[in-house]
Formats: structure tokens, C-alpha cells, sequence
């Protein structure tokens, strides 16, 4: 539980995320400023050092607070779906995925737009980044879930672009951890490149010169990439 001390800390870094995620959604990123959040909390700008060292670490300690709620989205929508279920794991968490970028399109900028690097004081900069990796394990774990219990093809190291193949290879070392064939490793991130860019696009407004509603174009993408890993596409359930 902590002290007393800590519980009020704890109470106070929430109220001051809470605070400039709330400024961010109805204000824009710029205005997401100490003085204004200390403005809100009827606190002196100042007084917000003794919980953040800068702006830059508060925006880091938010990065990590939305992708904590974010990641919680998508393993509920898996949850709701039979364990056995691989085709429909992955067309809820891609759904579920697009939904909440679209219904917290500020909060999606701050993820996915221009990132928020890592700097200063490291303690935020790990809670940051370990909350990205566990979004991003979401995603490599369904991966690898479906590879481990129906292989899907790929093609073998020696037919991978030379100039992919160590990068691939420090991927899979350096971040997943788990020793697979290339050819996993390239199939999930031309999955993710589709899946996150299709997203982007829809958020961000720029398939607008063409789609007043890119919901179908991106259920189109989903029966494309399915077959490419065993799964089988359903249509969403229509209201």
C-alpha cells in the first residue's frame, strides 16, 4: 500500500496526467503546457517540479499512461472472444484498435504522430517505453500464438531482401526475444505496417479525398491480410 506520503504522491501525478490529457483532447497538444496544467489544479507551475523535472517527462509519463489504457482496450476485446478463436482475436484487436484511435485522435497523435523520445530523466523514460513494448507485445504475442499452433507460410531466410535480413534479425533479438525464422518476424511487421498506416491514414484525415467513410476499405484490408496467416475473415456484426 505505501505511506501515507506516497498514496497523496501517487493521487497527485494521477490528477496531474488526468489533468493534461484533458487539456490535450479539448485544447490541442500546445496547449498542453505546466503552467496551464498547474492553472487547472490551482496549483503555482513551480510547485509540478516536485513531481515532473520538466514538461518533456510529464508528456513521457502521459505516452505511457495512454498506452496503458490503450492496451487494456485491446486485450478486453480479446477476452471476449473464445481462447481457440485465433481469426477472431485478431479481427477484435484490430478492430477494437482502430476504434479507439478514432474515437482519441489527439491521445493517437501523441502514440503515433511525431514521437515523444525518451530523455531526461530515465526513471520516465523506462515507465514510457515499457508501456509501448507491452502495447506492442499485444500485438507479437497474437502473432506468435497463431504461428505456434498453425505455422503459416513464409519464405526462407535465403529469399529475404539482403538488406532486411539483419534488420530483421536485430528485431527479433533485440526486442521480441523469441528465436523465429526471419520470415515471421517480416510477415508480422508487413501485418503491423498495413494494419497501423491504414489506421494513421483514416485518423489523421488523409483519406478524405476519396472516403467518407473508410470503415469497408479497411475491412477489405483485414480479408487481405488474413489468408496471408491461416486465419479466416467475418464481416463485422451490422447493428
Amino acid at each position: 500500500m505505501g505511506t501515507r506520503r506516497d498514496r497523496l504522491r501517487a493521487a497527485t501525478v494521477k490528477e496531474i496526467s488526468e489533468t493534461a490529457r484533458r487539456i490535450l483532447v479539448e485544447e490541442g497538444p500546445e496547449a498542453v503546457t505546466l503552467r496551464a496544467i498547474a492553472r487547472e489544479m490551482g496549483m503555482t507551475a513551480p510547485a509540478l517540479y516536485r513531481y515532473f523535472g520538466s514538461h518533456h517527462e510529464l508528456l513521457r509519463h502521459l505516452v505511457g499512461d495512454v498506452f496503458t489504457e490503450l492496451t487494456g482496450e485491446l486485450h478486453a476485446s480479446m477476452e471476449a472472444v473464445p481462447p481457440g478463436d485465433m481469426s477472431g482475436k485478431f479481427l477484435a484487436v484490430a478492430r477494437r484498435f482502430r476504434h479507439w484511435a478514432l474515437a482519441h485522435p489527439r491521445e493517437y497523435a501523441l502514440l503515433f504522430g511525431a514521437p515523444v523520445r525518451g530523455a531526461g530523466n530515465q526513471e520516465q523514460v523506462d515507465f514510457a517505453e515499457d508501456c509501448a513494448r507491452r502495447f506492442g507485445w499485444t500485438f507479437m504475442a497474437l502473432f506468435l500464438e497463431l504461428w505456434n499452433k498453425k505455422p503459416f507460410p513464409i519464405p526462407p531466410d535465403d529469399e529475404i531482401d539482403p538488406a532486411l535480413r539483419p534488420q530483421l534479425a536485430r528485431y527479433r533479438d533485440e526486442v521480441v526475444g523469441v528465436d523465429l525464422p526471419l520470415g515471421v518476424i517480416q510477415q508480422f511487421l508487413k501485418c503491423w505496417i498495413r494494419l497501423q498506416g491504414g489506421v494513421s491514414l483514416d485518423v489523421f484525415g488523409h483519406l478524405e479525398f476519396a472516403l467518407d467513410d473508410a470503415e469497408p476499405m479497411f475491412e477489405l484490408m483485414l480479408a487481405e491480410i488474413g489468408p496471408s496467416i491461416g486465419l479466416t475473415y467475418t464481416p463485422p456484426a451490422r447493428g
